[in-house]
């Protein structure tokens, strides 16, 4: 951030008084803008032993495939936001269960949430982030497509928990991937 939103005066980066980190202050109104951790929220919807993958039309990662997910916006809970992105991104109706996994990713500053969902109906097509859809059973999961790690832990977590007979609340931090 270089200018304050508040009176458009420039910013300098400064603990202020009480606090314990660096904000961008403003100095000439007194504003402090807090830049804090993105959201990004989704689903993992389930048809009979299939889960729905979408793949990208859009970047970071255009053409890999990912589960429906997406920034969270002002004014939404967390569960609307799973359903919206679902909507947006695959215009599939869920029937949203538990909160399924919460992996942080201080690297770039957000935390990947995904619930569990259950495909309400098979009447579902490509939104405009989308290229495509499609129900991989397990073994036809497109490993090496995946876009994000995140999407990869989840649907771990899902197969593994699937032939285990029991769903559990994942949480996990990830680390920078190792340089090339």
């Amino acid at each position: 951030m270089n200018f304050c939103s508040a009176c458009g005066a420039p910013l300098m980066l400064k603990i202020p008084p009480g606090d314990s980190l660096p904000r961008h202050v403003c100095d000439s109104c007194g504003a402090i803008h807090y830049r804090n951790p993105r959201l990004v929220v989704g689903a993992v919807p389930e048809w009979e032993d299939r889960i729905l993958l979408c793949r990208r039309a859009i970047e970071p990662r255009h053409g890999k495939w990912t589960l429906p997910a997406g920034f969270m916006e002002n004014g939404e809970s967390v569960a609307d936001a799973a359903l919206r992105e679902t909507l947006e991104e695959a215009c599939a109706r869920i029937e949203l269960g538990a909160m399924y996994t919460m992996i942080s990713v201080p690297h770039i500053h957000q935390v990947h949430v995904f619930y569990r969902s259950r495909l309400m109906d098979l009447d579902f097509a490509p939104g405009a982030e989308t290229l495509e859809l499609r129900l991989f059973e397990e073994a036809a999961i497109p490993w090496d497509e995946l876009a994000f790690r995140t999407v990869s832990i989840t649907l771990k977590h899902f197969f593994a928990d699937r032939r285990d007979g029991r769903f559990g609340f994942h949480t996990q931090d990830l680390k920078p991937p190792p340089a090339p």
